[in-house]
């Protein structure tokens, strides 16, 4: 009785997954087949693998789907065309070797490098998409500021007329207080001289 595990699935296996069921999707192979391979290695049914492919993984794959359907697409069409395939060797040149020559493991080379550039190009991508969205952000801030600039010049225009009338008001209550006071003086200056007389 061979034992199967039922723990949680790790990142490393979720895309051992997606690499299987993306080569045998390129090669025309089913997914069912892709499950067993992918349960044979983890220890895992064939039926949890493909709960796992299609309650989580897929969902992140969906743009490296679409390229091994157009992959498996280019490969029905020209297949004639497919007689040598270029391997990187380890020392990291790359050699054109017949297609038939090619082995599992370097077809999971070629699957591996495949989805190493196809993951960049989705980082780059995702980031230039961030960049973008902080932006955009900046733009509507910059917009905010200068409105809260502008109404912010036309309230300190608003208070520096509302200080010069004040002034005004101020400057007219003085005058008006001093010749009251010189009024004032004027009379008491003339009674004392009544009072004298």
């Amino acid at each position: 009785m061979s034992s199967t595990r039922q723990d949680a699935w790790s990142q490393d296996e979720d895309l051992l997954l997606a690499e299987v069921v993306l080569r045998h999707i390129r090669e025309g192979g089913t997914q069912l087949l892709a499950f067993e391979e992918v349960g044979k290695r983890l220890s895992r049914t064939a039926a949890a693998c493909g709960f796992r492919w299609n309650s989580y993984v897929r969902k992140q794959y969906k743009s490296g789907i679409e390229l091994a359907k157009k992959q498996r697409k280019e490969l029905k069409k020209y297949p004639q065309e497919m007689t040598q395939v270029e391997v990187p060797d380890t020392a990291g040149t790359i050699n054109p070797v017949p297609a038939e020559n090619i082995s599992a493991v370097q077809s999971e080379l070629l699957d591996f490098e495949a989805l190493v550039q196809h993951l960049k190009a989705l980082y780059e991508k995702a980031e230039m998409t961030n960049n973008q969205e902080e932006v955009e952000s900046y733009k509507v801030r910059i917009q905010e500021l200068e409105n809260q600039t502008y109404s912010l010049a036309a309230e300190n225009e608003k208070l520096t007329e509302e200080l010069s009338n004040i002034e005004k008001d101020h400057n007219a209550l003085i005058e008006i207080m001093e010749r009251a006071r010189q009024m004032v003086v004027t009379k008491e200056d003339g009674r004392q001289k009544n009072v004298k007389v």
